[in-house]
């Protein structure tokens, strides 16, 4: 089939392409245009322009800072995307007989040992598309575990500061959650925990480090009384990094763990998607994968389904692939060693921010953190500021705000990771804008009111949008 286009004469809009005669292998000629394209005609500089014009209208991890507490919106290595975009990976079929793909079963085979190492646990599955996905398969995979046992188990413990998502995998696994409060340092409060941990509760999804960015210290002991009672303990592998290389969490007692494929080893998350929440568990746990298991025999990568307590299927085939093929290709580049400075340089990082800014901003829980930290604007209300000022002034400094509603244990919570991404001066500029705004949130309030004012879109009447949602675009 040979296509032609024409430059379009002076005064002529748009490209002319002929009728084609196609064969009938190829496309059929009822799909063929017959009338002229209606495409305007622009410069490669143009088109160049208007792309970069929008790229930069929007907030991105390229473009500068993107402190977003509990999310670890890190730099994404261009080396990732190259690799995922390897024809090898990209023009391959989930369909396609095990014998034909061996390189991708490799690479995922390969991807699971790495992840259980950094963990030091017995079994895998990579299936689980996000870390709420991830949450659900494995406390689904603790009903099973129950259910084969004849145990009636009916709650799980869940502290008040975990991920907001923990409550709903635990409902939607066929439990029921019990709050967990936390102690006046940010942590478990020990002393309820003995009280709730009866042989009705099936375990506890434990956030470690929580979301107050704070390291359960009694980690161990935490993990001895559920197993005393027959209980079992998972662990939200959301806040990873910063653990990497430091702690093996297998080896404090935890039976299952997600891993955020797409936070904690460097995938681009940005716009809800894509994501990839692999759990890794206990030999008590593993009858219970989601099927298939890749396994390795002399030599040769197949897909197992030959496991009959199996909780089946939680996602379409084999889970997000390609985020795999990042995921693989950053621990790959990285290595034992800089698995290890990513998280001390996390936890530098983070602590640098909190640090210079606690006399600012309300420090709730004045003990070190590690990868994250959390401050309070809650002195601000006195000027008549919410943080929520604070984050749409920031954009005002090209900075991404921080996360300003969670967790719900701290008012007016100013939520910041700041990665081992971001260099010196880089967050020393982040301090001083917030130092700014803060001495603005005195002297000039309606300033914060009022931002942003430099971004193409400004604030937005949030209860009208509630209200009033416009869903499509009218002409």
């Amino acid at each position: 089939m040979e296509l032609i286009f024409e430059i379009s004469k002076p005064g002529r809009k748009g490209y002319s392409l002929p009728t084609c005669d196609v064969p009938q292998r190829t496309i059929q000629a009822t799909y063929c245009r017959t009338s002229p394209i209606d495409l305007p005609e622009v410069s490669e500089p143009q088109i160049i322009r208007h792309f970069v014009n929008l790229s930069v209208m929007n907030h991105h991890v390229d473009k500068n800072f993107y402190p977003l507490g509990s999310c670890t919106m890190k730099y994404n290595p261009k080396i990732n995307e190259e690799a995922a975009r390897l024809n090898g990976f990209t023009e391959i079929h989930p369909l396609q007989q095990a014998h034909t793909v061996q390189g991708a079963l490799q690479l995922m085979y390969e991807l699971g040992e790495f992840l259980k190492a950094i963990v030091n646990l017995d079994a895998i599955t990579l299936q689980p598309a996000a870390g709420a996905q991830g949450e659900f398969t494995a406390i689904s995979m603790f009903k099973a575990y129950f259910n084969k046992r004849e145990e009636n188990r009916k709650y799980i413990l869940v502290p008040d500061s975990a991920h907001g998502t923990n409550p709903a995998s635990v409902n939607f696994s066929g439990f029921t959650p019990i709050t967990l409060p936390s102690n006046k340092d940010g942590l478990v409060d020990m002393t309820k925990l003995k009280e709730l941990m009866t042989d009705e509760v099936a375990g506890i999804m434990l956030t470690n480090p929580n979301t107050l960015g704070l390291f359960e210290k009694s980690v161990r002991e935490i993990n001895d009384i559920v197993h005393q009672k027959g209980g079992l303990i998972y662990l939200d592998g959301a806040n990873l990094n910063a653990l990497l290389g430091i702690v093996r969490v297998g080896d404090l007692g935890f039976d299952a763990v997600h891993f955020n494929l797409h936070k904690t080893f460097s995938t681009p998350h940005g716009g809800g998607g894509p994501g990839s929440g692999p759990v890794a568990v206990k030999k008590i746990l593993a009858p219970f994968l989601p099927i298939p298991i890749i396994l390795k025999k002399d030599g040769t990568y197949y897909l197992d389904y030959a496991h009959p307590n199996s909780i089946g299927k939680v996602q379409t085939y084999y889970g997000n692939f390609l985020v795999m093929v990042r995921a693989y290709t950053f621990l790959r580049s990285m290595g034992e060693q800089g698995l290890n400075k990513i998280s001390k340089s996390a936890i530098l990082n983070a602590n640098y921010i909190i640090q210079s800014l606690k006399d600012d901003y309300s420090l709730p829980y004045p003990s070190f953190c590690m990868h994250e930290g959390v401050l309070s604007g809650r002195d601000l209300r006195d000027h008549g500021v919410r943080t929520l000022d604070v984050a749409k002034r920031l954009l005002d400094f090209g900075f991404h705000a921080p996360t300003v509603y969670f967790p719900l244990i701290v008012s007016e919570a100013l939520m910041i990771e700041p990665t081992e991404s971001e260099s010196k001066e880089t967050l020393d500029r982040f301090i001083d804008s917030m130092k700014q705004i803060r001495k603005e949130s005195r002297d000039n309030p309606d300033v914060l009111k009022s931002a942003p004012t430099k971004t193409p879109v400004r604030r937005l009447d949030e209860v009208k949008a509630i209200k009033e949602l416009t869903v499509r675009w009218k002409k």
